[in-house]
């Protein structure tokens, strides 16, 4: 819904300015990645996974169109996030501590491990 609002935001000012101008502007959509839901148990053991180990944790919602996105179609799936540097990350200059990376793999482990069973 927000990026709805969001869309519908930028197409009003650009008929604005539009107006205002007198010229046309034109706005197509290229791509589109809709909010896909990540199983609930999922999510879930992460958190779990994360607490078990010391970590802070949170839920949280991503707009990216990562192959979890894609995956959640097909299989239940989730997502783990780590800090990255000045909180940049989707970018060539996404830099991550050696330490976040280890943490995220380790809460990843703990989380597959019991949704295995194990």
């Amino acid at each position: 819904a927000l990026v709805d609002a969001m869309a519908a935001e930028v197409k009003a000012f650009a008929d604005q300015v539009a107006k205002e101008h007198g010229v046309q502007v034109h706005i197509e959509m290229v791509s589109s990645y809709p909010a896909q839901l990540f199983q609930p148990e999922c999510v879930e053991a992460v958190g779990r996974a994360a607490a078990k180990l010391g970590y802070s944790h949170m839920p949280a919602v991503s707009g990216a169109g990562h192959d979890a996105v894609y995956m959640a179609k097909l299989a239940p799936s989730g997502m783990i996030f780590i800090p990255c540097k000045d909180g940049i990350s989707h970018n060539e200059i996404e830099d991550a501590k050696p330490e976040h990376i280890e943490a995220g793999c380790n809460v990843l482990l703990h989380a597959m491990l019991e949704r295995a069973g194990t």
